[in-house]
């Protein structure tokens, strides 16, 4: 039995290889691999070159590829002809491959990294051996996962690698190689074509989840490869483990909170932000971002833009939480959460893949691909409509409400006051629902606040119901053909209004 070895991630592989040579496996290797094995693991190991008589060339590019190689890879050993030819042209079997590839999503992740060093990175010669093996699985066992080695020497000691562990090996590798192709296909893309003819994704799997949205739903969370930043990595520091839901949440919570360069803390319920507000001091921030809707805060999700307080988490811990998501927290402050046992605590580090990578939908049979919703806007260059024009402190707090209308589902519309949100409606089927399931969640506190609706007004019914219940001011994108009905309105009830010509949808 031969083995051939070819690794740029040396983990395990001495351990690896002095089980198979204990076991009387031949050893071939390629140049870094086989010094490593010489030197470390002392063992006697081929160099391909001499197996080939043939040296490597063009700096390493060309080395495995020669059919002393590939021939020994993919004869059917269940074919006499196959066979037979073997031995005609002396070449000999080899039953296994352990590669793993240059690291070509991690050098293309560095800062000014060039065109000349990605294409370095390209592996050709890996590739091609784990397909060649996996393609002829029942006779050649390929390994590409380091922490498969321990599990295959035990086996091949004892009973050997059964036919389904075979085939199960050989879909690591394939789907290992397509990951890293579809890397590569990213980045030579051209990166102007937003939504291009095919689309190629690739996930690493983080981890399995207890389940999914429901009990009788499997779930698992995955992470584009390399990425390192974003949910998907956030570093769980306490409690309990993470559910499909909690991760839905606290995405939902991490994305509004990035909108605000001050500091901001929202409180999801189901994907919608039950209580945002932004503040210089960020205890007060959350103080007024829980008094939005404090009975729909219970068993939330947090988010914080901003290293979580003591003070602040002195007053988090009376409330029961699911879940925090900031980026960083006090020493103090983590002590003081971590007593909550059931309190899940997230630090997560920014991705700048949230502000580039497409929305994606699935439907049946397909899928639905966008751009994310990501507009460069400019309060100053909103169009006013109405006689009246909004007050500093209304274009503020209209400012305010218009992003957090961003992140609530259609349709969405949301009461604010002093950078805080007082109500929302969401997910309802005619907009003027939305506003009284806005103005009944703010009660009295409507009293002067302003209103932001993600997509305009169909009708004048909105307005007048915004009139009664106290909103000033109401900035929405305008363009229904009613329009000049619904400035009439609001003019009737001196209220200021302003169009930003931009709909926020969210399904």
């Amino acid at each position: 039995m031969k083995a051939l070895l070819s690794v740029y991630d040396k983990a395990g592989i001495v351990e690896f290889v002095q089980a198979l040579h204990q076991m009387g496996i031949e050893l071939i290797s390629t140049g870094g691999t086989h010094r490593t094995l010489t030197q470390e693991a002392r063992v006697p190991v081929q160099q391909v070159s001499e197996l080939t008589s043939f040296p490597e060339i063009l700096d390493g590019r060309v080395k495995t590829l020669h059919p002393l190689i590939h021939g020994g890879l993919l004869a059917r050993r269940d074919l006499p002809q196959h066979m037979e030819e073997l031995a005609k042209h002396g070449i000999s079997t080899i039953d296994l491959v352990a590669v793993n590839l240059y690291p070509f999503v991690e050098t293309v992740q560095k800062p000014q990294v060039t065109l000349e060093e990605a294409l370095e990175n390209i592996d050709i010669g890996g590739p091609t051996l784990l397909r060649a093996a996996a393609k002829n699985f029942p006779s050649v066992i390929v390994v590409v996962d380091p922490n498969d080695y321990s599990w295959i020497a035990e086996r091949l000691a004892s009973n050997g690698v059964s036919q389904k562990e075979r085939q199960n090996l050989a879909y690591k590798a394939f789907h290992h190689v397509s990951c890293y192709d579809a890397a590569v296909a990213q980045y030579l893309s051209d990166k102007e074509e937003e939504l291009p003819p095919t689309l190629g994704l690739a996930f690493d799997k983080v981890q399995d989840l207890r389940y999914g949205e429901n009990p009788h739903q499997k779930g698992a969370l995955y992470s584009l490869p390399g990425e390192t930043g974003g949910v998907a990595r956030a570093q769980q520091l306490h409690g309990r483990e993470l559910s499909f839901n909690n991760l839905m949440d606290a995405h939902a919570a991490w994305e509004i909170v990035q909108e605000f360069s001050e500091p901001a803390v929202a409180v999801i319920k189901h994907t919608n932000p039950c209580g945002l507000a932004c503040h210089p001091d960020l205890a007060e921030a959350y103080r007024r971002a829980y008094s939005g809707d404090p009975v729909s805060a219970f068993g939330g999700i947090l988010g914080f833009n901003r290293t979580v307080t003591t003070e602040t988490a002195r007053e988090v811990g009376e409330i029961f939480y699911e879940v925090v998501i900031a980026p960083d927290y006090e020493h103090e402050a983590l002590e003081l959460l971590r007593k909550k046992r059931n309190l899940r605590l997230l630090a997560i580090s920014h991705s700048e893949v949230q502000k580039t990578f497409p929305d994606l939908r699935p439907i049946s049979g397909g899928l639905l691909v966008q751009t994310p919703d990501v507009v460069e806007e400019d309060p100053s260059s909103w169009k006013v409509t109405t006689s009246r024009e909004p007050t500093e402190g209304e274009l503020a707090d209209l400012a305010f409400a218009w992003l957090a209308a961003k992140h609530i589902k259609s349709n969405a519309i949301v009461l604010a006051k002093e950078r805080t949100q007082l109500g929302m409606g969401a997910g309802q089927p005619n907009r003027v629902t939305s506003v009284h399931l806005a103005l009944k969640a703010a009660e009295d506190r409507a009293q002067g606040s302003v209103l932001a609706s993600d997509a305009f007004f169909p009708f004048p019914d909105s307005i007048d119901m915004a009139a009664q219940g106290g909103v000033t001011a109401i900035v929405q994108p305008g363009g229904s053909i009613r329009d000049d009905e619904v400035i009439e309105a609001a003019n009737r009830h001196n209220m200021a209004m302003v169009f930003t010509g931009i709909r926020h949808f969210k399904h």
